[in-house]
């Protein structure tokens, strides 16, 4: 254990760690996707067809986008610390123009296997263009950033009450604003864009995690961070439980009574992500926050691990889509398919490789995430070892 001050020079063990845990479980369902039997016939969430374990095996990855992107705020106000504000707005543009250029020409690549025929606006998306935004916002007061996120993640699930009227039409900026959950715009007839995440409650999120970093700011005391962190994980627990059981704001879906006790708990847990609803931020950040006061003074082996994977983590995300998919589609010539059916199966999902209804029993899956993890990780390792080994290149730091 220490109680060694932080220092603003130096990235912080706990953010990295906390970081790196999120995306290690984030993997399990990008594996799912990929080689899971029923990956793609049924939403793991449907209380009427899931199993516990299935239902879990989703819901926990639920934890991985709002901590990252919540962590991604709390990184740019300990940059705030050590950049000039012309610096920082600088560094914040062409970071978040360069994730959104990121999320087409590479991630979308690695999701689908096929070069730029859909373009996917997901978590790496959302993150750019709430960058770009941070860049404006972050010259704003300390106290008007911390009640515009506010403002944002407690106010915008009103949007759903006009967003459920019959007569709604949503154009396009509004998709991408907030309503848009799978939304495909169609270039032609091989190419479109996918709304997966539009961003205003991303943003708010990123708010309310940049307003978190000024509990550590080197003055601040381990033990004063701890308690704090403690009594917000704690209060943000108990705001959500007394919100969800009055069921009437906070998320678009309430949860209701089922067949069994267990499918109940699961309905009243199963909060809304596509955009994350106020009760989804407070369900995954108040653990999260919890977590992040007891891991600060832990130095072990784990977390050595895990901070690697959050040290790299864009990295990390960017190599693992495409090991998962070229894992799958291995996978997909051993069970005797040929690289016609691949590209006939395409159209329908689109996921080259990725057959709807063929695959592994969930067991597979872990273990397969099990494997892919352990060959990740030396990756990052050396990956890690050459960016601290080369600080001089600029590029680096946006990697």
């Amino acid at each position: 254990m220490t109680n060694v001050p932080l220092s603003i020079n130096k990235r912080i063990d706990s953010i990295d760690v906390l970081r790196g845990i999120v995306m290690v479980i984030m993997a399990i369902d990008h594996i799912r996707d990929n080689f899971h039997i029923y990956a793609n016939t049924d939403d793991p969430l449907n209380l009427a067809t899931t199993s516990p374990s299935l239902f879990m095996t989703r819901w926990i990855t639920h934890f991985c986008a709002p901590v990252f992107v919540f962590l991604s705020g709390t990184s740019i106000y300990l940059q705030s610390l050590r950049k000039t504000p012309n610096e920082l707005s600088s560094f914040l543009v062409k970071r978040g123009l360069w994730l959104i250029v990121a999320e087409f020409l590479i991630v979308s690549v690695g999701i689908t296997f096929l070069p730029w025929n859909l373009l996917i606006l997901q978590v790496i998306w959302a993150i750019g263009i709430s960058m770009v935004c941070m860049a404006l916002l972050t010259r704003l007061p300390f106290n008007v950033i911390l009640v515009l996120g506010l403002l944002i993640v407690l106010g915008h699930n009103a949007l759903d009450f006009t967003e459920k009227s019959a007569d709604f039409q949503p154009g396009f900026w509004w998709e991408i604003l907030h309503h848009g959950h799978l939304k495909f715009y169609g270039f032609d007839q091989t190419h479109g864009l996918l709304i997966v995440y539009p961003f205003l409650p991303w943003l708010g999120l990123m708010l309310m995690g940049y307003c978190l970093g000024i509990l550590f700011k080197p003055e601040v005391e381990p033990a004063r961070r701890k308690n704090t962190l403690l009594y917000m994980g704690g209060g943000i627990l108990t705001f959500f439980l007394v919100l969800r059981m009055i069921n009437i704001y906070g998320d678009p879906v309430p949860w209701a009574e089922q067949k069994s006790g267990l499918l109940t708990v699961f309905s009243f847990i199963n909060v809304f992500k596509y955009p994350p609803s106020l009760l989804y931020m407070c369900l995954f950040i108040g653990p999260a926050l919890i977590l992040l006061a007891l891991i600060e003074p832990i130095k072990n082996r784990f977390t050595d691990i895990m901070r690697i994977f959050g040290r790299t983590a864009f990295f990390y995300y960017i190599i693992h889509w495409f090991v998962i998919h070229g894992l799958a589609g291995i996978l997909f010539f051993i069970n005797g398919h040929t690289f016609a059916e691949a590209i006939a199966s395409a159209r329908n999902l689109p996921f080259l490789f990725v057959l709807s209804g063929e695959g592994v029993s969930l067991p597979f899956v872990y273990l397969i995430w099990i494997a892919v993890i352990m060959a990740l990780y030396p990756l990052c390792k050396k990956y890690d070892q050459y960016k601290t080994a080369h600080k001089e290149k600029w590029w680096l730091s946006y990697l």
